[in-house]
């Protein structure tokens, strides 16, 4: 992480996983700024899709998933479509059957301007595997844990 613990100082360096997002006209909201819901939905979409491109996850199938627990968003600066924009993925704990995520959304800086680089947005993001059958926490299976252990990162405390 940046030499602070300064949320607003995070860069996309600090996060391992780097997920493209895509936004749509009707993400805006009336303010001409992306509905504070949407971040959720982009945040949720990043996770899901970096597992789903590395692991075999079936959620209608498999014996355990993995739900939302706890989830926040802090604001930074506003971003609009059609901003080009990118979600960072770390994992600041991993326990035995929870992981805390932290997702910061910035602009690409592959598509977008230079000048743009701040912080959007930082998320936190609880997920506890339970098992499919009984809903109860059950272990993060080995797959799944082993793919998380990439994105781990140390936070200041």
């Amino acid at each position: 992480m940046s030499s602070t613990s300064d949320a607003r100082e995070l860069t996309l360096a600090d996060f391992p996983v780097h997920r493209s997002v895509t936004t749509r006209w009707s993400d805006n909201d009336m303010y001409g700024h992306l509905n504070n819901a949407v971040y959720y939905e982009l945040f949720d979409s990043a996770i899901n899709g970096w597992q789903a491109e590395h692991v075999t996850i079936d959620p209608m199938t498999d014996a355990t998933q993995g739900v939302v627990a706890e989830s926040s968003c802090a604001f930074y600066a506003e971003v609009a479509f059609p901003a080009p924009l990118v979600v960072g993925v770390r994992v600041v704990r991993l326990g035995r059957s929870s992981v805390t995520y932290q997702l910061g959304l910035f602009v690409d800086p592959e598509r977008g301007p230079a000048a743009d680089a701040g912080i959007k947005a930082l998320g936190h993001w609880v997920h506890v595997e339970i098992d499919a059958a009984t809903r109860r926490p059950t272990p993060i299976p080995d797959h799944l844990r082993a793919l998380m252990e990439t994105a781990v990162v140390e936070v200041p405390a």
